[in-house]
């Protein structure tokens, strides 16, 4: 990858999943070199359509050219992939075996290998892996573009921070020594209880008792 976050791609084999990668990786910003086994000059309507970023070339230019190479051929054409220039790369393999098209293999026949693994034995140097075969073309160029990354929003400096916000002291104009009038918070049950009366208690005068009658004068006889 250049310092740019561009990556080469090379692709041996331009059907229908190696000429979908082309487009994707095309479409993320990536060069691509596109080869297949009938020459470059067969390729120059599909490098028109993708653009400056995609160019024709041999199996080999494009093996040597890639930083990963797209493996897109039937099995029965292994043989013919350059190995030299794939020393120590990706090798990104994405087909499946058909005998019907590729003839009998007896080792793919029996399980005793799988695609990849015979592809690992022509190419021993470099480091193959399977990709895309369990997906048709259309769905694969009709997946979704990966979402450009989330990116969190600068920490800002100690400079940049406000001051610390101070308490503000509580005004209060009554006297250190007037004693608190709180009034009580009402018990539960209570309803809307009436608020403690200001006016001054009201002081009665001692209700004055009546004298005890007078006994009647005592008639002698």
């Amino acid at each position: 990858m250049t310092t740019t976050g561009r990556t080469t791609i090379g692709i041996i084999g331009s059907g229908m999943i190696g000429g979908t990668v082309a487009r994707l990786s095309v479409a993320a910003g990536h060069q691509v070199v596109l080869s297949n086994s009938r020459g470059p000059e067969t390729l120059a309507e599909l490098v028109a359509e993708l653009g400056p970023l995609a160019t024709a070339a041999t199996a080999e230019q494009a093996a040597e050219a890639g930083e990963l190479v797209v493996v897109s051929i039937p099995v029965k054409a292994f043989g013919e992939i350059p190995a030299k220039p794939l020393a120590g790369k990706p090798a990104l393999d994405t087909g499946n075996y058909y005998p019907q098209r590729d003839g009998n293999i007896a080792e793919l026949q029996t399980g005793a290998l799988t695609s990849s693994a015979l592809l690992q034995r022509y190419l021993p140097d470099a480091h193959v892996v399977k990709v895309f075969n369990n997906i048709f073309f259309r769905h694969l160029d009709a997946l979704p573009a990966r979402p450009a990354p989330m990116t969190a929003p600068p920490c800002p400096s100690p400079a940049m921070m406000p001051p610390p916000r101070r308490p503000r002291p509580r005004s209060s104009t009554r006297s250190a020594t007037t004693p608190s009038t709180a009034v009580p918070w009402p018990t539960a049950g209570a309803r809307n209880p009436a608020p403690p009366s200001t006016a001054p208690p009201t002081v009665r005068s001692p209700t004055r008792q009546a004298p005890p009658p007078t006994p009647p004068a005592s008639v002698s006889t």
